[in-house]
């Protein structure tokens, strides 16, 4: 759970400050503080208030006027905090990681560590739709998602992956929990989910001869089955990382 490699190295430091200033994840790379007094708005609130709003209108409605109307302040007081609405985003983001119980010790098995990882993410991510959407378009570098990866990343490791194979298989599990979090919470949010998969099953079957495997194992997805189809997904790739073949390949 880290950001991508920059391509463009060697460049004048200030220009990169300058292009990161606004982007997504700026704030966990922006330096400048304000000398000026602060109005009597906490961090904690703010961040917590906005966790609540996406919770209940999701991201595209939040905006720092209505973060501000619920905090019962004025929008510009929010900018002694927080330079923009993706610093809240990352923060809020980062608050959701934070409600990720991991084990304090590591145990005997990689595996094990990695399931509670893969399964703890995966329930907190669903307990706020928005997030897991969220945490694709951006790097995630707050402290509490670096706990995170660091617990996974140390795990991978006592299970003998390295460089670039470390890299990978970190990002393989990030990216199915977070692709299937994204993925459940978009049907769930949907009135209309049962329907919808009937009509896709009763279009895939007048196309058998089009689609004949297709047609013979819909519905992929059972109603309501979100959880074991995760689990099962989730044993299939643990099996494939315990594979001898894993690291052998580039």
């Amino acid at each position: 759970m880290s950001a991508k490699p920059d391509g463009n190295q060697g460049t004048d430091p200030d220009q990169g400050k300058k292009v990161l200033d606004n982007a997504p994840g700026a704030v966990w790379f922006r330096t400048g503080k304000t000398s000026r007094p602060r109005p009597q708005l906490s961090h904690e609130r703010i961040i917590a208030t906005a966790v609540e709003l996406l919770d209940r209108d999701g991201e595209r409605k939040l905006s720092m006027r209505r973060l501000a109307e619920r905090l019962g302040a004025h929008a510009t007081s929010l900018y002694w905090h927080v330079a923009t609405k993706d610093d809240v985003l990352d923060l809020a983001l980062d608050a959701v990681f934070a409600e990720l119980d991991l084990p304090e010790r590591h145990s005997a098995s990689w595996q094990e560590d990695i399931e509670a990882f893969m399964t703890g993410l995966r329930s907190v991510l669903l307990r706020h739709p928005w997030a897991a959407p969220l945490a694709n378009s951006r790097p995630l570098m707050g402290p509490n998602a670096l706990r995170c990866s660091e617990f996974a990343y140390t795990a991978l490791t006592t299970g003998g992956f390295e460089g670039v194979h470390l890299s990978s298989a970190a990002a393989t599990i990030t990216h199915y929990v977070i692709g299937s979090a994204s993925s459940e919470a978009v049907w769930q949010q949907r009135s209309d989910e049962a329907a919808t998969r009937s009509a896709v099953d009763a279009h895939i079957r007048t196309r058998i001869d089009e689609y004949p495997t297709l047609a013979g194992h819909f519905p992929l997805l059972e109603e309501d089955d979100w959880d074991s189809h995760f689990h099962r997904g989730l044993r299939l790739l643990l099996a494939g990382l315990a594979s001898p073949d894993a690291q052998e390949r580039p």
